[in-house]
């Protein structure tokens, strides 16, 4: 990330200046013309001492919940955003949070709309969170749009919670099943092994299945001090790639394409779809910037770059709803509740109820997963340590018999 220093002129006309965080000059641009300024001059900021001392952290949904709802509160009742603001600082827990509200408040004590403040941090305030907000602004129902906010977070809060739970017991069954796999192949086995030798002879004949296990065994206790690094670096080199453009691409289109994981991502990005491009319309965004800041709150850089392609289709007067309906990314009920809400002109009510829809669909996926995956790591478990101890004990019990013969 780098900061830029800018020249703006907003929708009324009026002449923006500040600075804005983005991954580039393109970035920045893009991100200014998607809060509605026209871009006069952008370029890179030298960094400063004072930049470089800011504390570095991370904000939790539930703290940026907790703050989009008290503040919707307090703008409600009147309460002055500078002062608004001074209270959530002095009460957030987030030393580094705190220094962000901070900051939000200098910028709108200077005159910046809070909308400008909060694109100078990228890392907590999302481009939907920026782009609403400005709406709210625009057209003066900020504390509505605040309310909206608080909501969308706290669904999405909600999703990531319930996909970490459902995750956690295999990823742990996961892990034990590879420590024990190793443990057993390069400390157990190598003694099996020798025990095998001095009672049967170096000559004893074995079956093909212990042969095999026994030799992976004698490779892997040799070559130990290989493999993990090659393994750890492998990982990261992984980790790398898919962090990279045609990474990432290469990524999400896989998982669009695994057999269960590919409905929860789809189903996923949907409801994140219905929902936010529902509050970005209520606030009163354009179809087209709404479409571009909703490919990015989708989660997925394939389904976003399919709703790229539906913008320009819809900038050449095509409507959405059929537009959606023939996409190969979005189910069929989409397309058509589209088509309804364009219709009637209650896009939003429409589409949140297909957020609702999804949302739920959601939960009872990942619920049912859980369910399935649980018996399945301990039938795998099981399975190893049965097919190690078959290929061991077997062995071992004919040699006996052979012996007592």
């Amino acid at each position: 990330m780098a900061e830029f220093t800018y020249q703006a002129q907003n929708a009324a006309g009026r002449h923006l200046s500040g600075v804005i965080t983005a991954d580039s000059r393109q970035a920045a641009v893009s991100l200014l013309r998607a809060q509605g300024n026209q871009p006069l001059s952008v370029k890179q900021a030298k960094r400063s001492l004072l930049r470089l001392n800011i504390t570095k952290g991370k904000v939790k949904l539930r703290d940026l919940v907790i703050f989009t709802r008290e503040l919707s509160t307090m703008v409600s009742a009147g309460v002055a955003l500078p002062a608004g603001l001074e209270t959530l600082a002095a009460q957030s827990e987030n030393k580094y949070f705190k220094e962000v509200i901070e900051g939000l408040n200098a910028d709108i004590k200077a005159g910046a709309p809070l909308s400008e403040a909060m694109a100078k941090h990228p890392q907590v305030f999302s481009d939907v969170y920026i782009n609403m907000v400005g709406a709210g602004e625009a057209g003066g129902i900020l504390d509505d749009i605040l309310k909206r906010l608080a909501t969308q977070v706290e669904k999405d809060a909600t999703i990531r919670k319930k996909i970490r739970s459902a995750m956690a017991y295999p990823v742990v069954i996961l892990g034990v099943t590879v420590i024990a796999f190793f443990m057993i192949m390069i400390f157990i086995l190598p003694r099996i092994a020798k025990i095998i030798t001095d009672l049967g002879g170096a000559d004893a004949q074995l079956p093909i299945y212990s042969r095999l296990l026994l030799s992976l065994s004698s490779f892997m206790q040799k070559n130990i001090i290989i493999i993990v690094p090659a393994i750890v670096a492998s990982a990261w080199l992984l980790r790398r790639y898919i962090k990279t453009k045609p990474g990432k691409y290469r990524w999400h289109s896989l998982l669009l394409k695994l057999p269960v994981i590919g409905k929860i991502v789809t189903k996923i990005a949907v409801a994140r779809f219905a929902r936010t491009f529902a509050s970005l319309m209520s606030a009163g965004v354009n179809v087209l910037v709404a479409l571009d800041v909703t490919g990015k709150a989708t989660g997925n850089v394939v389904i976003q770059a399919e709703l790229a392609k539906i913008a320009e289709s819809v900038k050449n007067g095509q409507p959405l709803g059929k537009l959606l309906l023939a996409s190969a990314y979005f189910p069929p009920v989409l397309g058509q509740m589209m088509s309804v809400g364009e219709e009637t002109g209650k896009i939003d009510e429409i589409l949140v109820k297909v957020a609702d829809f999804y949302e739920e669909e959601v939960d009872a996926v990942i619920d049912g997963l859980a369910s399935i995956i649980e018996p399945v790591m301990i039938v795998v478990l099981g399975g190893l340590v049965g097919l190690i101890a078959a290929s061991v004990m077997g062995p071992i019990a004919n040699i006996s018999q052979s012996i007592g013969g």
